[in-house]
């Protein structure tokens, strides 16, 4: 969903850099980039706790980096294309979205964007334990869906996502708007596209 459909990367990454100034914390672009595709719950306690923070302290900190969130949410946009495309697509194929992001925000996303019935299946954060790049989220979407891996294609911006989606088994798609062609090649994607008028080619040709 994020980077894929809408967006939010650069805005999660505007809040969780604001919350952790107000910590005296300061982070590499590459150590964010690390955790792209990864849920704020793995991400927070694997920086924070080895700095000595209390699970109490963490948890405070979390709803800090929420609150600068929703502070500027109402700048999220969608991919460009990617709502013609998810409405092109559910006349075709079977639809799943499968998202390490929280059900807040996927609801918030689908309100925004008005896509949420052209998935016959839906997975966030509610419903797996195990973040990408674990593949758990694509093999109970794949499972609720009713489709084998050898049926399937997942879209994947982020390296994390690009690497949990080979480990499922599906052909893995990566879209350029998170790293580059090289970066997603490097991770295992199958192919790689930059919009998805270009996905629409690949998929009709």
């Amino acid at each position: 969903m994020d980077g894929v459909l809408i967006d939010s990367e650069p805005l999660h990454k505007r809040a969780k850099e604001r919350a952790f100034g107000e910590a005296g914390i300061v982070l590499s672009d590459a150590v964010y980039d690390s955790y792209k595709g990864r849920p704020d719950a793995t991400m927070l306690p694997e920086i924070l706790r080895p700095r000595g923070w209390s699970e109490e302290k963490i948890e405070q900190f979390s709803q800090r980096k929420r609150q600068f969130y929703e502070e500027i949410k109402h700048e999220l946009r969608p991919i460009p294309g990617s709502v013609d495309f998810v409405t092109w697509a559910a006349n075709r194929y079977k639809l799943a979205l499968a998202t390490s992001s929280t059900r807040r925000n996927r609801e918030a996303t689908f309100k925004i964007l008005e896509i949420g019935d052209h998935f016959g299946v839906v997975v966030d954060a509610s419903g797996h334990t195990r973040p990408k790049p674990d593949p758990e989220v694509f093999l109970v979407a794949m499972q609720l869906l009713g489709v084998e891996a050898g049926d399937c294609w997942i879209i994947e911006d982020s390296v994390n996502g690009v690497q949990a989606a080979k480990a499922a088994g599906p052909v893995t798609a990566g879209i350029t708007t998170t790293f580059d062609r090289k970066t997603l090649r490097a991770a295992g994607a199958d192919l790689v596209f930059d919009s998805f008028d270009e996905l629409k080619s690949l998929l009709t040709s």
